[in-house]
């Protein structure tokens, strides 16, 4: 690696390695770059859209950290345990039992993934036309499954959120101002608070605990069901204690504790902080509503006690919930996030500060500034990262959360381009070539070509469009 491409003259330039993880590697996989001219005929048959890649055309993969984690060896001899009995298997006993020690939640719904858990619980509160559902900012799929049912999902994130630049300890926060306001102005109509933690569609950015106390006593006081997205719950937790006033001291299992004890439930991917390939749960104390959504899945997961997952799958799940919260392994994964960010910070690329818990957000709009955001300006760079390196990456802007009024296109305030890194996956030799491409490219970066959709699916339109190169 010629160090001086990654904008590293000296060693006095370079920054604080990463933490080194507390595992070692006992499998590999076996991947391969393939040549360029592949690729772009890759591309093409893709129709421009990086969800239609195969993945063994793909060299490093950072499209997302949903189920790709590598699982540890207890993980894979939990799977030996797993009890496949249809009903009752006390394997599902097992996972909540973990559940309880970790959130404190009595009741448990599993899940085949964390999509279905929303579904679930916005159909048993009934949300219809007329409603909202509020959070600090909502991903792709919780912002479909509110929408779908014909309420409004309405993101009161701080307003620092869309600044690039500014760094804030906890960018993720709600707007409590804001909050207070919209419930006031909406009484009777606000059906769910949804706060996201850490914030994954502002640049995985985690959430005071403070905050979460101040959206408990706001959400208790107007009688609003108030859930945590705890998909990224351990990462958020990890924040806490070294960003936060007072939590610099206190264990990490005490921190999620409190945490969860502010909200009436959890709506989780087990996929991403709970480290496996599927599953996901809803959990909360709350009898009444737990009986609707158990009636309610049966139609569309299977029996309350495996809810879409064999029993192997929620002895893994169990097990990765416990490892999750393991502190060395946090700082090593955070560390390692932060230090992809600072070596294409040395290049001077766009980036999103400060660097959030699971990846690194490009700036989109100042990477392809060449291009109006009707070229589709982050997701042609990252078709452009993938054609000049083989990795895959996702936009997390326009593509995804732009709107068409009147014939006329309403862009985010946010154009991103994500570089997820899947846990326990990618080696620091990895990360120099991540940085070191993207950095090339950057440099290259008045070549990407824009994009016209020659596609435009009605629901979660960047997995299925279509687009060609604007020549």
């Amino acid at each position: 690696m010629d160090f001086n491409k990654i904008g590293l003259s000296s060693l006095s330039d370079f920054p604080d390695l990463p933490t080194p993880p507390p595992y070692k590697i006992k499998m590999v996989e076996f991947t391969e770059i393939p040549p360029i001219e592949e690729r772009r005929k890759i591309l093409k048959e893709a129709g421009y859209n990086v969800f239609n890649i195969p993945s063994e055309k793909i060299y490093i993969d950072l499209l997302t950290d949903s189920g790709t984690s590598a699982m540890s060896d207890q993980q894979w001899s939990a799977l030996m345990r797993g009890d496949e009995a249809y009903a009752s298997a006390r394997s599902f006993f097992r996972l909540k039992e973990v559940i309880h020690e970790v959130m404190g939640y009595e009741y448990v719904i599993p899940t085949h993934q964390g999509r279905a858990a929303e579904y679930l619980t916005f159909n048993a509160l009934d949300l219809k036309k007329g409603d909202f559902a509020v959070s600090n900012q909502f991903f792709d799929t919780t912002r479909a499954n509110v929408e779908v049912r014909g309420a409004k999902a309405v993101d009161l994130v701080v307003e620092e959120a869309y600044d690039l630049k500014r760094e804030l300890p906890f960018k993720g926060n709600i707007d409590i101002e804001k909050l207070e306001s919209f419930v006031s102005e909406n009484e009777g109509k606000v059906k769910i608070i949804v706060l996201t933690v850490t914030n994954n569609s502002g640049g995985g950015q985690p959430v005071s605990m403070e905050n979460i106390r101040q959206i408990s006593e706001i959400a208790r006081e107007n009688n609003i069901p108030f859930f945590l997205d705890a998909a990224r719950f351990a990462e958020n937790v990890y924040f806490i204690k070294n960003r936060e006033r007072g939590y610099g001291d206190r264990d990490l299992k005490e921190i999620a504790r409190e945490m969860f004890s502010l909200a009436d439930g959890v709506l989780v991917s087990g996929k991403k902080d709970g480290l496996v390939n599927i599953g996901g749960f809803i959990a909360l104390n709350d009898k009444e509503l737990y009986w609707k959504i158990r009636q309610l899945m049966v139609v569309t997961e299977g029996f309350p006690t495996y809810g879409g997952l064999a029993g192997r799958d929620l002895e893994a799940l169990a097990q990765g919930l416990r490892e999750v919260l393991n502190e060395h392994y946090l700082r090593s994964r955070i560390e390692q996030v932060a230090f992809l960010g600072k070596l294409l910070e040395k290049q001077g690329v766009p980036l999103l500060k400060p660097f959030g818990g699971h990846g690194i957000y490009l700036d989109g709009l100042s990477f392809a500034s060449h291009l109006p955001r009707e070229q589709w300006p982050s997701h042609a760079t990252a078709c452009a990262i993938y054609e000049y390196s083989a990795i895959r990456t996702v936009e997390i802007g326009s593509l995804m959360f732009a709107e068409k009024k009147d014939g006329e296109w309403i862009w985010p305030k946010l154009d991103l381009i994500r570089l997820a890194i899947p846990r326990r996956v990618y080696t620091l030799d990895h990360i120099f070539y991540i940085a070191n491409s993207i950095g090339e490219l950057y440099r290259n970066r008045h070549e990407i070509k824009g994009l016209r959709m020659t596609f435009e699916p009605p629901v979660l339109r960047h997995f299925n469009a279509l687009f060609e190169p604007i020549e």
